[in-house]
């Protein structure tokens, strides 16, 4: 008589990454019920991932784009330049809008918001683990939309020539945040974070500390309630 059960050494493993031990077990129940998934490893911050993979040797990183040690987008081009090729989906609260592309950019194969829901996070899992890249149809139209030219989002098209540092620093100062407060975050020297907003200043052509602040801090707002 045949087994139903998939044997444990062609189950496809993942290793899940988010500070937050109760998305953790949530992810790692979900996924625990899948006959052809299974959880290798788990870690809470992009060090304690990148120390995982060597031993654990996953088929697919599934990753917060917010971690205590590094952004999200640090860990995922750190994945690339260590073990090319291995896929991450990133699984995130922050918007989708904000961070799909970025995500695809630095490397990702994904990106899928944590409101989804299992039957969607599993669609997505299996879709980055066949080879193909997963994001939502809005965000899909909207990447093939900018690469006809055709573009109809061009509200703030001066961020996108942001170096992802230089958006991520953007988006702190958004929020309220000072530069200390910025470099503390970012575990990055004041300096560091001056001569970022010293770019981005120009980038975006604003003359003044002041601007600087008032632009993202609009932004931010236009970001968090307009997508």
């Amino acid at each position: 008589m045949k087994s139903n059960k998939t044997p444990a050494n062609t189950k496809k493993k993942l290793l899940v990454v988010d500070d937050h031990p109760m998305m953790r077990q949530g992810l790692a129940q979900l996924i625990t019920n899948e006959p052809d998934l299974v959880i290798c490893a788990e870690a809470e911050n992009g060090r304690q991932a990148i120390e995982a993979i060597p031993k654990a040797k996953p088929d697919l990183v599934l990753a917060d784009i917010s971690l205590p040690d590094k952004n999200g987008l640090e860990l995922i081009k750190d994945i690339q330049a260590l073990h090319a090729g291995l896929p991450v989906l990133v699984i995130s609260m922050h918007e989708e809008s904000l961070y799909a592309e970025r995500v695809l950019r630095a490397g990702g194969r994904g990106y899928i918001m944590k409101q989804e829901g299992g039957k969607k996070l599993m669609e997505a899992i299996r879709q980055v683990l066949g080879g193909r890249i997963y994001v939502s149809e809005k965000i899909s139209s909207k990447i093939l939309e900018g690469l006809s030219g055709h573009s109809a989002n061009a509200s703030h098209p001066k961020v996108e020539m942001l170096t992802d540092r230089e958006f991520e620093v953007l988006q702190l100062l958004g929020q309220g945040r000072g530069t200390r407060e910025v470099s503390q975050q970012l575990h990055l020297s004041i300096k560091t974070i001056e001569v970022h907003r010293a770019n981005i200043k120009k980038k975006l052509g604003l003359k003044t500390a002041t601007e600087l602040i008032r632009y993202a801090v609009q932004w931010v707002e236009t970001q968090s309630v307009g997508q």
